[in-house]
């Protein structure tokens, strides 16, 4: 089968690998679609490479069940499904509270086992077990359900911060998962404000909802957003992009009794610093979001299929593996908004 196979910083190949197959208690699915996630391109750029090389990359994955293991309820081949592609041990005290994100022993699918950029890819049971394979409802495409990830994990953030009518969600950066961020709050009811340096992506933002728009390279972000609050800040802050420096910087955007979001994934080793007396009195709560849960992935899925949040206009390119190193050039130079591999 055809994958696209990393073997080290910079490199990344397209080539033949052997197709699994699925033993005791797995699933093979052949892939149907797979999203390409920044963090799959940052992977490539040597933040965080796979421990283990060569490596396939790829987490947002739908496709159909081609092979079921022995032992396997429940499923038929040639089902439609989506995978949640975190892999957990299912009995330490966080998946006992239902935060599988947060596994002592988790792994998943490129990071620990092959992922979703290739022709099939297996499904181990610690997956299977926690209903980590979604069938999909009649009418959904494929490249649809492979934006249900991106999704569950923006619906993981909004859980952190109050996100509703009457409140006001301020998110910092416009790529993909900003515009997801936006199509959850404005879903919730949210007034949502998104500020980017760029105006083509800010131009997206208010297509896909956003009430009002700042260009952080003409007006700055923190007294734009007092000014359209009335002084008073925002309920949440959002940082969809792992920069500490501007994550610093935006900070004081959240009101009194806010939440400031780390959203993003910074890179290793960098700091930010604060006033311990502003969190204190003004009871500031400062978090961070890590993947989603199951649950978050069957909301995600479920809002998606009843048309609640719309993806499509998210998906502004379409790669087979021909081209598809063109899609990591592209996400490197933030030319695409969010790119899928049909396979």
């Amino acid at each position: 089968m055809k994958a696209a196979v990393v073997h080290g910083k910079n490199d990344i190949r397209i080539e033949e690998v052997p197709r699994p197959s699925a033993a005791q208690g797995e699933i093979v699915i052949k892939v149907r679609a797979c999203g390409i996630c920044a963090t799959d391109v940052k992977t490539l750029l040597g933040q965080g490479l796979p421990k283990k090389l060569p490596a396939i990359l790829g987490h947002e994955v739908a496709g159909e069940i081609a092979e079921i293991g022995q032992g396997v309820q429940g499923f038929t081949v040639g089902q439609r499904v989506a995978l949640y592609p975190i892999a957990v041990c299912g009995e330490c005290p966080y998946c006992r509270r239902n935060r599988h994100n947060l596994c002592l022993k988790e792994f998943g699918l490129g990071h620990g086992i092959d992922g979703g950029f290739a022709e099939y890819v297996r499904v181990p049971a610690q997956i299977i077990n926690i209903g980590g394979v979604v069938p999909l409802p009649t009418g959904l495409s494929f490249e649809e359900a492979a934006m249900a990830e991106p999704l569950s994990c923006c619906l993981a953030a909004a859980h952190t911060g109050p996100v509703g009518p009457g409140y006001t969600v301020a998110i910092v950066g416009a790529g993909p998962m900003g515009l997801l961020h936006t199509k959850v709050a404005r879903q919730a009811g949210a007034r949502v404000i998104v500020a980017d340096l760029l105006d083509e992506r800010l131009h997206l933002a208010r297509h896909m909802g956003a009430n009002l728009c700042v260009n952080t390279s003409r007006e700055d972000f923190v007294p734009a957003i007092h000014r359209l609050t009335d002084g008073q800040g925002a309920d949440l802050v959002i940082a969809s992009l792992g920069i500490p420096e501007v994550m610093q910087q935006c900070l004081p955007a959240v009101k009194n009794g806010g939440t400031f979001n780390i959203f993003g994934g910074p890179p290793a080793g960098q700091t930010m610093t604060f006033d311990p007396r502003w969190v204190h009195y003004s009871e500031i709560k400062i978090t961070g979001t890590f993947a989603s849960t199951p649950l978050d992935f069957h909301r995600a899925l479920s809002l998606i299929a009843r048309g609640n949040v719309i993806v499509k206009d998210l998906i502004s390119h379409r790669f087979t593996f021909d081209n598809f190193l063109e899609a990591v050039e592209k996400v490197k130079n933030r030319e695409m908004v969010r790119g899928v591999l049909i396979i």
